[in-house]
């Protein structure tokens, strides 16, 4: 199984920018398409982005879209999702997940339940 481990996370004033990496090791992680998940408690585990695994193409949720990107160096498997305008409303726990078997290279999978690897998460905090 591929390993998942998140960084990056931290406290921010809203309006600032965090940005979190995910090192992922594995001998075809770069055959994964890859997501972003958070959840804040109390809440269900939802998306925030995901990324085929071609790079070619991305999905966002409706709430962060115009304020995240998501990307990826297949090369280095580095999954980073850049953050920007953070809002009191996105502090979670931020998860990245992979799926191990996409039916093409540029399929990106949206549900929870479709991924095969979990990381541990990184706490995000923005304060208002």
């Amino acid at each position: 199984q591929v390993q998942l481990v998140e960084s990056g996370g931290g406290l921010v004033q809203a309006g600032g920018s965090l940005r979190l990496s995910c090192a992922a090791s594995g001998r075809t992680a770069s055959r994964y398409a890859m997501g972003w998940f958070r959840q804040a408690p109390g809440k269900e585990r939802d998306i925030v982005a995901g990324i085929s695994s071609s790079g070619r193409s991305t999905y966002y949720a409706d709430s962060v879209k115009g304020r995240f990107t998501m990307s990826r160096d297949n090369a280095k498997n580095t999954i980073t999702l850049q953050m920007n305008s953070l809002k009191p409303e996105d502090t979670a726990v931020y998860y990245c997940a992979a799926v191990r078997s996409p039916r093409t290279a540029i399929v990106v999978v949206t549900q929870a339940a479709e991924y095969d690897d979990w990381g541990q998460g990184t706490q995000v905090t923005v304060s208002s």
